[in-house]
């Protein structure tokens, strides 16, 4: 695989994940209480033997540049790396990244290594488990020139998503791009094991360099999968790689709530416990978490966690986290803690953390909030969509931004 150059999409401002992403990428979103999203595709080509990987980053790219940097150093004496390409105006071009074709195109002068044969580009907010050097095999194995990633999905899944409609040689001939009630979707079904399911993209591309760089000259198609793959289809050789298995695209408040809480149960699909296949992440060296007559059912907990008093049932709980006497916490995400609060800090704000006897039922907390004693964040109106300087609710969620203070008693 020392022919792959793995490219990662890092660069969306990620709207509809709103207000995880007030202050950092999307990419950056935390994961399963200790991860950031960009984690997965980084582990996914780890594993796979895929040493050349670079990041492409422009909004709110710090704390992403920050975690990219602190997680991943490879051996200094071999040839791989984890870099980030960060958006750049130059003689040449002025403007930013426009969309996932654009921000290739931009970054195309740093991937002429001859030593590089294909090119891999992979999205920075999906959840999923695959081996990409079967993907890249393939690709080689057909001799094409563009291969995608497709995940089988029923017919009520399609609506969002683009469609393949392949031969029996896996040949693309049909893309349909978030086909309609009205679109001629029974010609694409494919059997596996007797249901009928259609071959979704999953934003997972291997190009051969040079088709690659053909592609992008000399237009301005910002988007590979409403512009770049959809034109080059029916004038180039492109096959399906079939992956059968897990994965989800955190695309909404929705999906982040409920993907993250799935990996509550028992046996998750993504098993982050498999040590033939690590999820990697920045090491912190925190200490254990601290328990203190309290109740935990179906829950995740992260380092660095202390817990006193309370009940704790089917939640994540992140880094760093502090919850008071009393508290309960159901269905909800806890995303922690960047450092510990011992006190109040100025202007009497409640201290870093979950205070005592607050109720928490179907939110997400994002970093570093405080939440004062006896705040019942409940959505008790069962509002669908909400607004203030507290919080953000969507589709019934409670999405408390990072660094709000909410004071004591305060009913959400």
């Amino acid at each position: 695989m020392k022919d792959v150059l793995t490219v990662i999409l890092g660069g969306g401002r990620g709207t509809r994940l709103y207000p995880l992403t007030k202050y950092r990428a999307k990419p950056a979103v935390p994961l399963a209480g200790k991860y950031r999203l960009v984690d997965i595709p980084v582990s996914n080509a780890l594993n796979s033997g895929l040493r050349k990987i670079v990041i492409l980053t422009q909004f709110n790219s710090e704390s992403l540049n920050k975690h990219i940097f602190r997680s991943y150093k490879l051996d200094t004496f071999s040839d791989g790396f984890v870099d980030i390409i960060a958006a750049e105006q130059s003689i040449e071009e002025a403007s930013w990244f426009e969309g996932s074709a654009d921000a290739v195109r931009k970054c195309i002068k740093h991937f002429r290594d001859p030593h590089v044969k294909y090119i891999l580009i992979l999205s920075g907010d999906q959840v999923y488990k695959m081996d990409y050097s079967r993907l890249v095999n393939f690709h080689i194995q057909r001799k094409s020139e563009i291969t995608i990633a497709c995940n089988p999905v029923v017919k009520e899944e399609t609506h969002d998503l683009g469609i393949m409609g392949i031969d029996d040689h896996f040949r693309i001939k049909t893309f349909i791009e978030k086909p309609g009630a009205d679109a001629p979707l029974d010609k694409l079904a494919v059997d596996f094991d007797g249901t009928a399911k259609y071959l979704a993209s999953m934003g997972i591309y291997v190009f051969t360099k040079e088709v690659l760089f053909e592609l992008l000259a000399n237009n301005k198609k910002a988007d590979f999968g409403k512009e770049v793959i959809p034109d080059a289809i029916p004038v180039r050789k492109t096959h399906a790689f079939i992956h059968n298995g897990y994965w989800k695209d955190i695309g909404t408040i929705q999906s982040f709530y409920e993907e993250n809480l799935v990996f509550t149960d028992p046996r998750p699909p993504l098993d982050l416990f498999d040590e033939n296949w690590q999820f990697f992440t920045r090491p912190r060296y925190l200490p254990l978490s601290k328990f203190t007559g309290s109740t935990i059912d179906a829950a995740d907990i992260a380092e660095g966690t202390i817990v006193e008093r309370s009940r704790i049932t089917h939640s994540i709980i992140g880094l760093r986290s502090v919850i008071g006497a009393g508290t309960v916490i159901e269905d909800s995400i806890i995303l922690g803690n960047d450092f510990y609060g011992r006190n109040g800090g100025d202007a009497g704000r409640p201290p870093l953390g979950i205070g005592r006897n607050c109720v928490i039922r179907k939110a997400i907390i994002d970093k570093n909030v405080h939440i004062g004693d006896g705040v019942q964040l409940v959505n008790r109106e069962k509002i669908s969509e909400f607004e203030n300087e507290h919080c953000v609710i969507r589709n019934g969620i409670i999405v408390i931004p990072k660094n709000t203070v909410i004071p004591a008693g305060t009913v959400i």
